[in-house]
């Protein structure tokens, strides 16, 4: 019984966080760019 609440919780958490990165992606944030182009050379396109 543990086993599933555990297996239940674990599922909970990665959903939240894969729905949050869907959520950032359409809002135009990446997981790759932090917005400090100084770091990546310029080649982030930020409006």
């Amino acid at each position: 019984m543990g086993t599933i609440i555990v297996g239940i919780g674990v599922m909970c958490i990665v959903g939240l966080i894969i729905r949050n990165m869907i959520r950032d992606k359409k809002s135009g944030k990446s997981i790759h760019c932090g917005g400090e182009c100084k770091h990546c050379g310029g080649s982030c396109h930020i409006k």
